[in-house]
C-alpha cells in the first residue's frame, strides 16, 4: 500500500511470485472536466471551478479540487454548490476538448498494453500481466503511464495497482489527486478491512445508512457477516459484498465486449423529486449519453438503435424502468431526446424522490467493440 514509490525492480512487483494472478492497473484522471478547463484557461487555475450550469436548475458535472474543499461535488444542484462556495466559477462543458484529451490518454495506454477496458472518458482498467515493452513491473508501468499522461496532456492521473479490478479501483482513489497506491498479493483483505463501507463501489448513501443500522461501518465489519445474513438483508448484492469484503474479484479486464446498448446512469448526492429538476437532469444525461453513442460508432457515424430505456431508482431502492421501441432506427440526437422525454413525462409526477437516473439506447446495429464508456461507471451530470 505504497504512496508514490520510487521505481522498483520486478521482484517487488504485484503478482511477481504468484503466477496465477493478474497485474491490473486502474487509471483515473483527477477532476478531469474541471482540470481540462483550468489547463485551457489560466485564469481558472487555483480557483474553485464547477463544470455545469449555474442557473437555478443547473447541476454540477465536475468540481475542481479547490471547489471540493468547500464540499462541492458532482451531481450536486448548482444552487447548493454556490451556497457552499460563494466564489465558485461555473463553466459550460466542452465535450470536444474532453474527448480530445481522452484520445491522447488512450494512446498512452496502448503503448503499454492492448488489454484496456475503458469505463468513461477519464477512467480505465489495464491488464499489464504481459506488457508490450517487457517491463514486467506493474508499478513501474503505472508510474510511466502517469508521467506520459502529464507530458502529453498537462493533466494529472491517479493510479491503483493490484492483482484484481476491485482492489485496483480502490487503490486508485486512495492517494488522490496525482497519487499511486499498490496493493500486493496478501495485502488485499487487510486493506479492505480498514476501509469505511462507503468506499465500496456500489454502496451509496442509502445503502451505507442501512449498513450502519446493522452495525456494519468498515470492511472488517462486513467480512464478519456470513453469506446468509448478507442475502437476507441485501439480496442480489450479497455475493458481491461477501467477496469484496475479502478482496476477491475474478472479473477479467475485457478489452473487447460486444455492445448491446449504450448508456449511463447517475446516483445523486441528494434525492430529487421536482419535475423541473428531473427534466434538467434528463437533459444532461441525454447530452452525455449521445456523446457515448457517437463514440461507439465507426467512421464518424453513431451506432443505430431502436429501443430507448429510462431507469429510475427511488429513495427506497425500488427500481422503475420504462422503454419504448421504435419501428425504425433512432435517426439522431433529437429523436433520441424526444423518446427519452416522453418516457419521463409519462411518469410525472413521481410518487417519491429518486436517487438514480439512467438512460440507454438498445437493440444496436453497427456498434464497435466496447470503447468508452461502460456498464457500471458513474455518469457526470451537467
Amino acid at each position: 500500500m505504497d504512496r508514490d514509490p520510487p521505481p522498483i525492480s520486478g521482484d517487488d512487483d504485484v503478482a511477481q511470485d504468484h503466477p496465477g494472478l493478474r497485474k491490473i492497473i486502474h487509471v483515473d484522471m483527477d477532476a478531469f472536466f474541471a482540470s481540462v478547463e483550468q489547463r485551457d484557461n489560466p485564469q481558472l487555475r487555483g480557483k474553485p471551478v464547477a463544470v455545469g450550469g449555474a442557473g437555478g436548475r443547473g447541476v454540477v458535472a465536475a468540481a475542481s479540487y479547490e471547489a471540493r474543499l468547500f464540499g462541492v461535488r458532482s451531481a450536486m444542484p448548482s444552487v447548493t454548490a454556490s451556497r457552499l462556495c460563494p466564489d465558485l466559477v461555473f463553466v459550460r462543458p466542452r465535450f470536444d476538448a474532453y474527448k480530445q484529451a481522452s484520445r491522447q490518454i488512450r494512446l498512452v495506454f496502448e503503448h503499454f498494453t492492448p488489454i484496456i477496458e475503458p469505463l468513461s472518458l477519464d477512467e480505465a482498467y489495464l491488464d499489464v500481466t504481459d506488457d508490450r515493452l517487457g517491463i514486467g513491473s506493474a508499478t513501474r508501468i503505472a508510474q510511466l503511464i502517469r508521467q506520459e499522461i502529464r507530458a502529453r496532456t498537462q493533466l494529472t492521473a491517479s493510479a491503483g495497482v493490484s492483482y484484481n479490478k476491485f482492489l485496483a479501483k480502490l487503490a486508485s482513489d486512495q492517494n488522490k489527486p496525482d497519487g499511486l497506491c499498490v496493493i500486493r498479493p496478501g495485502e488485499g483483505s487487510a486493506f479492505v478491512a480498514g476501509l469505511p463501507i462507503r468506499r465500496f463501489h456500489g454502496v451509496g448513501p442509502k445503502a451505507e445508512e442501512r449498513m450502519q443500522r446493522l452495525g456494519i461501518a468498515t470492511g472488517a465489519d462486513l467480512a464478519g457477516r456470513d453469506i446468509a445474513f448478507l442475502r437476507e438483508h441485501f439480496g442480489s448484492m450479497a455475493d458481491y459484498l461477501y467477496r469484496a469484503a475479502r478482496g476477491i474479484d475474478l472479473r477479467p479486464v475485457r478489452a473487447h465486449r460486444l455492445r448491446k446498448s449504450v448508456g449511463g446512469e447517475r446516483t445523486f448526492a441528494e434525492d430529487i423529486g421536482s419535475g423541473a429538476m428531473l427534466r434538467e437532469t434528463l437533459e444532461n444525461i441525454i447530452d452525455i449519453v449521445w456523446e457515448r453513442i457517437e463514440a461507439a460508432g465507426s467512421e464518424g457515424q453513431p451506432v443505430r438503435g431502436r429501443t430507448v430505456t429510462l431507469k429510475l431508482k427511488f429513495n427506497d431502492f425500488r427500481i422503475m424502468t420504462r422503454a419504448t421501441s421504435l419501428p425504425h432506427w433512432v435517426a439522431g440526437k433529437d429523436q433520441f431526446a424526444e423518446a427519452a422525454r416522453a418516457l419521463l413525462e409519462a411518469e410525472l409526477p413521481l410518487p417519491d424522490p429518486i436517487r438514480l437516473m439512467g438512460l440507454t439506447l438498445g437493440n444496436l446495429e453497427g456498434a464497435q467493440d466496447e470503447k468508452p464508456p461502460r456498464d457500471t461507471a458513474q455518469l457526470s451530470l451537467l
